[in-house]
């Protein structure tokens, strides 16, 4: 029976956002301008709010562990004043926070990110009676110190929490963070046999499957695109295996369905900042999922609720509805892809 409600798990963290002239080379200097903020990120508030935004009759709900400090404050505060239930966040600790640095000039950002309390979540820190839901999501593999530990029946306590969750009749759904490291087959792979809907970057799809999907001079290698998908299925996603990037969405499910959609074309001046379109674009593809809707009406929808997002500096302030978004993207268009 469906209850209307999502669970999105993990990650919690405080964004000190910085903006820069550029960013220097190492041991150099450059500028922080004006324009220093403060937001909320992590997958539990950027996915959690997106949501919210997106479907408004729709309850969700935070689970994770921030700090007994003024920063769990801001990010419980934060979450309440959008329409999150905060009743499954719990305080122990140090709340975990980010440094963004903000190029005001290419728009892109580097974060710093200090673990905090974020690292002690773990399925110890609810109660499953807690979590009934229609979906429950939980980002980031890699960033939750406790949940990345080995585990010696299901590969990672990470894939445990899921396959409990599964065996509860809870859809999952799960992310990765971007890093430069050889961890992705090790920690990612064992998660993904209890995965109904895999949402993840081009960066770590390759690196979860050994297939790359940048050359080295950073074009996208499409060729490459269904195969990448098709190794995600094989290690387990049950329902859609999908990989978003600047050019578009792809995405494949367990019936060999594939689908793609291409990048919403920008107006000038349109982009105010990039921080939270992977997780804009990931809440878009789990409000598809959530209505029923199919695989690619789900790309669509990702990539119109992650193009929203770059209307404002912050991860969030500019998610709109369902209908919003997609009124956005019929609205701007959208670039075509080479046949793959």
């Amino acid at each position: 029976m469906k209850k209307n409600k999502i669970v999105v798990a993990g990650n919690i963290v405080v964004d000190n956002l910085y903006p820069i002239a550029g960013y220097p080379e190492r041991g150099h200097l450059t500028t922080i301008t004006d324009g220093i903020g403060q937001s909320v990120g992590g997958a539990v508030c950027n996915v959690g709010i997106d949501l919210k935004k997106l479907m408004p009759d729709t309850e969700v709900y935070a689970l994770g562990l921030v700090g007994n400090d003024e920063s769990g404050d801001y990010a419980v505060n934060t979450m309440n004043d959008a329409g999150i239930n905060t009743s499954l966040v719990y305080r122990n600790g140090s709340t975990s926070f980010t440094a963004v640095m903000s190029d005001i000039n290419t728009k892109e950002r580097t974060f710093f990110q200090y673990r905090g309390a974020n690292a002690k979540f773990s399925e110890d820190s609810f109660d499953w009676k807690d979590i009934d839901c229609d979906i429950l999501h939980i980002g980031y593999i890699l960033l939750l110190d406790s949940l990345d530990e080995e585990d010696p029946e299901y590969g990672t306590k990470m894939a445990r929490l899921l396959a409990h969750a599964k065996e509860k009749g809870i859809k999952t759904s799960m992310d990765v963070v971007s890093e430069n490291s050889d961890r992705f087959k090790k920690l990612v792979s064992p998660a993904l046999k209890y995965t109904d809907y895999c949402i993840i970057n081009e960066i770590e799809a390759g690196q979860t499957t050994g297939v790359e999907l940048r050359a080295e001079d950073g074009t996208l290698i499409y060729s490459n695109i269904r195969k990448v998908l098709k190794a995600l299925i094989d290690l387990g996603v049950s329902t859609w295996a999908i990989i978003h990037c600047p050019e578009g969405g792809f995405g494949l499910d367990t019936h060999g369905h594939f689908s793609s959609y291409g990048q919403i074309k920008n107006p000038k001046d349109f982009i105010k900042g990039k921080v939270g379109a992977g997780d804009a674009f990931c809440a878009g593809v789990l409000a598809a999922a959530h209505i029923g809707e199919s695989l690619d009406f789900a790309l669509k929808l990702g990539n119109a609720a992650a193009t929203a997002s770059l209307a404002s500096p912050g991860a969030t302030e500019a998610m709109m509805t369902i209908k919003e978004c997609l009124d956005l993207a019929d609205g701007f268009g959208v670039k075509e892809l080479p046949e793959i």
